[in-house]
């Protein structure tokens, strides 16, 4: 699912009519069937933007929260984690979403602007790679395969099987490699560099190596990315696990030393998949503090975090960690009113 620019601007009837939440959110405040989103008094407007990973949760929440509250104008986009940065720490923006933590020099804009944050995780993903369901000759990938293939060395690398240039330990075809994949503003291209590359480079080019992959046409959108995929029957790129899941690719295994493991909502929630991350929001304090909308928006989001995360097509955060993100929301707020009346969402 990919909402860009999405405003989100529902009257409660028009907009419980096309919701396709389940019912029965977990709720602190003993909300029934109903929704407890602030009595649809509250006014303002939010506006979030970053990630498109994050994208379609923060949607889905901004749509079911728009139900019980008309007055409040919600817009999400995706831009991609480091553009969304960019924006909210200008103070642009109430919500960053974010594929990857907030970076160094990220902090450091966002200090020099005043602006003050709270990190908050919200779900779990799996870093999926893909190719088309025509490249029946990859199944499984290594991680030296992986940086033999888009790996800081691998510019030179025309065909799958020229990745052994450079490491790679499969046997891999001798045919084009065409990459479709994110570009360096997108958090999933950080994560990948991370998870994916980080360490053998680290080995293979010695302390500091650079942080970044072989050069390539990345493309900020990850329908973009998935139909370039489905374009080339080499095709080879990385997305979210929602994204993958939703179409029409083949998703790769990834063996991080010990055997080849498929993403899924098993593997990511034990851990044993080794391109497994966090998605994150990052909400200004400030805003926050001087707008009941925004604190009993971000409040219903993390109440209801397991819902829209996994109807989004992501993996529920662990509940030790879903606990700790709402107590670090109530801590950042004061426990203020507003953040006890948002907690059901809409059954």
């Amino acid at each position: 699912m990919q909402r860009s620019r999405l405003v989100v601007a529902l009257v409660a009837t028009a907009a419980l009519s096309l919701l396709a939440v389940a019912c029965g959110g977990d709720s602190e405040s003993g909300g029934g069937s109903g929704s407890e989103s602030g009595g649809g008094d509250l006014t303002g407007t939010i506006f979030a933007t970053g990630s498109s990973t994050v994208e379609p949760i923060t949607a889905l929440v901004g749509e079911s929260f728009n139900a019980e509250n008309p007055g409040v104008d919600i817009t999400v986009e995706g831009p991609g984690t480091g553009d969304g940065f960019k924006k909210f720490c200008a103070g642009e923006a109430d919500i960053s979403d974010a594929s990857r933590k907030i970076k160094d020099e990220e902090i450091e804009l966002c200090k020099a602007a005043g602006v003050e944050y709270v990190e908050l995780a919200v779900a779990s993903d799996a870093l999926t790679v893909v190719t088309n369901v025509d490249n029946t000759a990859v199944s499984c990938l290594t991680l030296e395969d992986l940086y033999g293939l888009v790996g800081p060395e691998s510019d030179s690398v025309a065909t799958w099987a020229q990745a052994s240039q450079f490491g790679a330990t499969s046997q891999l075809p001798d045919a084009e490699l065409k990459i479709f994949a994110p570009g360096q503003e997108s958090g999933t291209y950080d994560s990948f560099v991370e998870l994916a590359l980080s360490k053998i480079t680290e080995e293979r080019l010695g302390e500091d190596p650079p942080k970044e992959t072989r050069t390539f046409g990345g493309l900020a959108d990850d329908n973009e990315i998935i139909r370039g995929i489905q374009s080339s029957p080499t095709s080879f790129g990385w997305v979210g696990f929602a994204f993958a899941e939703q179409a029409e690719v083949s998703e790769i295994q990834v063996d991080g030393g010990e055997g080849c493991v498929a993403p899924s909502a098993e593997t990511v929630a034990d851990g044993s998949y080794p391109l497994s991350r966090t998605l994150y929001i990052y909400v200004n304090q400030a805003k926050a503090q001087a707008s009941p909308a925004l604190q009993a928006f971000v409040t219903y989001y993390l109440a209801n975090a397991d819902q829209f995360v996994a109807e989004a097509g992501y993996v529920p955060l662990p509940a030790d960690q879903l606990e700790a993100s709402t107590a670090a929301w109530n801590a950042a707020i004061g426990g203020g009113s507003a953040a006890e009346t948002t907690t059901t969402a809409a059954g």
